[in-house]
């Protein structure tokens, strides 16, 4: 049985979807078999495994509509034992869909689609790993009712901290009401440059997470960002950075916490 991680932060640019890309690829590099599904209507994760948007078929939007079945969606990537459920501009109108559907239809349970679509494939990955939208809306909500567990991008930044309130609410109120097994599965440190703050943000993280927060912090680098543009994750793009040692190191610290799944 595989494990089902969700990437959720409602600010943007803390590294989620960086995160979910080169996590997911470090997890297949280690023997895993992984699918990422690409929840965020901007498509990035898409596009930073080397898919083409003008080559997709069915894309998550129609999975979620109930329109093909998961295996349709599913597309193999370049990068061994890695697949990618592709995302298109097209899911920016999916949580007034779902809403309207649900109003509609009393009996349409509107955030346990992601749940239902992918039960019949969910056992086929050691891991799943969920980019989620930076908001909290009807999408993320889909994503934390499927998954096993959040993992938390958070910069390494001043303001690291604010928002964060808001976000575990949110995660609490999807255990109390749809999904009471959804556990924080870890906390990730972000974006880490060489100034003193970032050294006192990551204190204050690990103050306040404890041991949830990851050993491995994720620096701030060229390469990362350069990355994705071409369409492939660090691992593969620049293999011996210290970008690719940071993932390396996460996706181990991930299967440890795991029990070596």
């Amino acid at each position: 049985m595989g494990k089902i991680i969700s990437l959720v932060n409602q600010k943007g640019g803390v590294g989620k979807t960086t995160t979910s890309i080169n996590l997911s690829a470090s997890l297949a590099l280690l023997g895993k078999s992984v699918l990422l599904i690409d929840l965020d209507p901007q498509g990035n994760a898409t596009t930073g495994v080397g898919i083409n948007k003008g080559d997709i078929d069915k894309s998550i939007y129609d999975l979620l509509r109930g329109n093909c079945s998961a295996e349709d969606v599913i597309v193999k990537t370049d990068f061994p034992k890695l697949d990618i459920m592709p995302a298109t501009i097209q899911l920016a109108g999916i949580d007034i869909e779902l809403m309207e559907k649900s109003r509609v239809d009393t009996s349409f349970r509107k955030q346990y689609q992601l749940k239902e679509k992918i039960a019949d494939i969910k056992d086929k990955y050691n891991y799943i790993i969920i980019d989620c939208p930076p908001s909290l809306g009807m999408i993320t909500t889909n994503a934390l009712t499927a998954s096993n567990s959040v993992l938390i991008p958070v910069q390494c930044e001043f303001y690291a901290l604010e928002g964060i309130t808001q976000l575990l609410n949110t995660v609490m109120l999807a255990q109390k009401n749809l999904n009471p097994s959804l556990d924080l599965e870890g906390v990730l440190l972000t974006m880490l440059s060489k100034s003193n703050l970032g050294l006192d943000v990551i204190e204050e993280i690990r103050s306040y997470f404890k041991d949830k927060v990851y050993d491995t912090i994720i620096p701030r680098l060229i390469r990362l960002a350069e990355a994705p543009s071409h369409g492939k994750p660090i691992v593969s793009y620049d293999p011996k950075s210290k970008g690719s040692e940071a993932y390396i190191n996460l996706a181990k610290e991930v299967i440890m916490r795991n029990g070596n799944i």
